[in-house]
Parts: structure tokens; C-alpha cells; sequence
């Protein structure tokens, strides 16, 4: 059988591990389905394949951009959690911003880049949580890990690195997000309650309940072949963190579930998803349940965008707005605190 140039190319395409689904394509942002064809068509998703620990190794997102000069480095261990902090002068506010990756990949060099510029751009000491992973340590260890690190900024952050510690912003992207937010709710737990200002909840898993046949977030269908983060990468992580399927309603695992008593006392957020992520919908959920208890909520949504494009901020317009905006939103908070 002979085929011309075009189907060629077609079957070429189709056969790459991370080619995008027809489902998807006609949707994506140009420039994204550009980028993605030249730099991540030909990976090979984590999910697909045996776990092995070699899978972090992956090189990270293409697309970032620089990482940008601070005034100093400097790495602290918090019992088993390890973090980095970016920092310049006295009496600055924090940032503890907690990466994604499924709460199994990315470490603490994920999203320097945007880190970096936090620090920069904002005049706060900008901290990177390098916290357990699964399937080695799964729930509750990322919690853990991620309550212990706000508590030694807020008791010893003034003495360690001269930062305002009435001044606390927490932020995270993805898995990063889920654990931002239940943090948030977990602070106001502690005896004393320890205040944070402002939460950055970017692409955030907000309820591990969800599936792709599930009325209340019709994101999960609608995108449960979408580029990065389908349904069957974003189950994968889900079973690393929760083997145990009785805990993915727990609070703690998923932030929606939290008392309408404690959500309401979560600080002012910032809510940005992306349109053709699964998590899309759940995200949004979440903005509208704080706001109708009264919480201050900023959401938005980016058109043609796919999960990963803070990291590609350097490569797509789409991407550095949503960084450029949560640069924004995080300086607006501590300006306004």
C-alpha cells in the first residue's frame, strides 16, 4: 500500500507517546500545539510504564524561563522536609510555595524560575517545600510535611531569615495546590491558629472524588484526553498519594469537603485553571464555595491552555499571563496586608 506525504505524516504523529488527541487539538492554543509537537510529543507518559524512581529523573517541562538573581540561597531542613529560600532584606513577607508533580514527581528545584521572580518581583523571602513523595510516602506525609514547614516559618522564620512572619502567603500549582489549600484550612486548626494572608491556588486538585463520570465537574470528561494531565495520568498519581480509596474524601486529601465553619476563615485567593485541564472545573467549584461563604476569590480561567503552562511561561503569551498574573496577585496581597 502506498501512502502520500500527508497520511504519512499523520500516522507518524499518531504514533508518537504524548501525540495530541484528536479530541483535543481543534481546542489548544496554536502556539502550544507547536511547542508541544516539536519538545513533548515524543515522551513517554510516567503512567504508561512500570514505576521505577528513575522516572523523576525526566528532564523538567521545556519553556521556563530564567531563573532569576536573588540576593541570597539558602537551604533549611524542617524534621523530614527540606527547603529553599530566596530572600534579600530584613522584614520581608513569605512565600511558601509548594510545587507539583502528583504529589510523586518535581522536586524542589521545580518552578525556580517562577520562585526566583516571586522573590524578586514581590520583595519576599520566597520559600520551595522539597517534601516526601509517593508512592515511598504517601498520604499523609505530603500534609505533614507541608503543616511542619508553615510552623517553623511562623516560629522561627524571624530568627532564621529575618522574615515578617505576620506576613505568610502559601501558594502551590497543581498537587501543590491541593496541599496549599488544605494547609490554609489546617492553620486555622492550630492552637494558636497561625494567620496567613493570601493563598495562589494554580491549577489545584481540590477533590480526589472526582471522575470522568462525575456531573459535577464536567472538566473531567470533556478533557479526560487532554494533553500533560489526562484521566489516566492523573488516576495514576491519585493511587500513588491515596491507595486507600476510603481516604480521597477525607479534607485533608480534598479541601472541598472541609466545614463550611473552617473554609470560612481561609484567607482571600487567588484561583487560576486552565480550559482544557481535567482539574478545570473542580478548581473553579472551589472559588465559588469560599465566595459564598465569604471569602474574598479571584478566579480565572485561560482559553486554549493546557495544565503545565506556568512552566512554559518563556515559550507561550498564554503561559507567562498566567504567571504575570499570579506575580500580581501575590504582590497586590502583601501590599494590601
Amino acid at each position: 500500500m502506498v501512502l502520500d506525504c500527508a497520511t504519512s505524516m499523520i500516522c507518524l504523529r499518531a504514533a508518537l507517546p504524548s501525540a495530541i488527541h484528536p479530541d483535543i487539538l481543534p481546542r489548544l492554543d496554536p502556539e502550544y500545539v507547536t511547542f508541544h509537537n516539536i519538545h513533548l510529543a515524543h515522551r513517554v507518559p510516567p503512567h504508561t510504564i512500570p514505576w521505577h524512581p528513575d522516572i523523576r529523573k525526566a528532564p523538567y517541562i521545556p519553556g521556563g524561563s530564567s531563573i532569576r538573581t536573588v540576593g541570597a540561597v539558602k537551604d533549611s531542613v524542617c524534621r523530614t522536609a527540606r527547603f529553599g529560600l530566596s530572600y534579600l532584606k530584613e522584614g520581608w513577607p513569605v512565600l511558601l510555595y509548594i510545587h507539583g508533580g502528583g504529589w510523586t514527581l518535581g522536586s524542589i528545584d521545580t518552578l525556580n524560575s517562577f520562585i526566583s521572580r516571586q522573590c524578586k518581583d514581590n520583595n519576599c523571602v520566597s520559600v520551595a517545600l522539597d517534601y516526601r513523595l509517593a508512592p515511598e510516602n504517601p498520604y499523609p506525609a505530603a500534609v505533614e510535611d507541608t503543616v511542619d514547614a508553615l510552623k517553623f516559618i511562623y516560629y522561627n522564620g524571624k530568627a532564621e531569615f529575618n522574615a515578617n512572619v505576620n506576613k505568610i502567603a502559601i501558594g502551590g500549582s497543581s498537587s501543590g495546590g491541593n496541599l496549599a489549600a488544605i494547609a490554609c484550612l489546617k492553620a486555622q486548626e492550630l492552637t494558636p491558629p497561625i494567620p496567613i494572608i493570601f493563598q495562589l491556588l494554580i491549577v489545584p486538585v481540590i477533590d480526589n472524588t472526582a471522575s470522568v463520570t462525575d456531573e459535577r465537574y464536567p472538566s473531567w470528561k470533556e478533557c479526560q484526553n487532554t494533553v500533560w494531565l489526562c484521566e489516566g495520568r492523573m488516576m495514576w498519581f491519585r493511587n500513588m498519594y491515596l491507595p486507600d480509596p476510603a481516604t480521597w474524601a477525607e479534607p485533608d486529601n480534598s479541601p472541598i469537603f472541609a466545614s463550611d465553619a473552617l473554609l470560612a476563615k481561609v484567607p482571600p485567593a487567588f484561583v487560576s485553571v486552565c480550559e482544557l485541564d481535567i482539574l478545570r472545573d473542580e478548581g473553579l467549584a472551589y472559588g465559588e464555595k469560599l465566595k459564598s461563604l465569604g471569602v474574598k476569590v479571584e478566579a480565572k480561567v485561560y482559553p486554549g491552555a493546557s495544565h503545565q503552562i506556568l512552566g512554559m511561561d518563556a515559550a507561550l503569551k498564554v503561559g507567562k499571563q498566567q504567571a504575570d498574573d499570579a506575580i500580581k496577585a501575590v504582590g497586590d496581597a502583601f501590599k494590601a496586608a
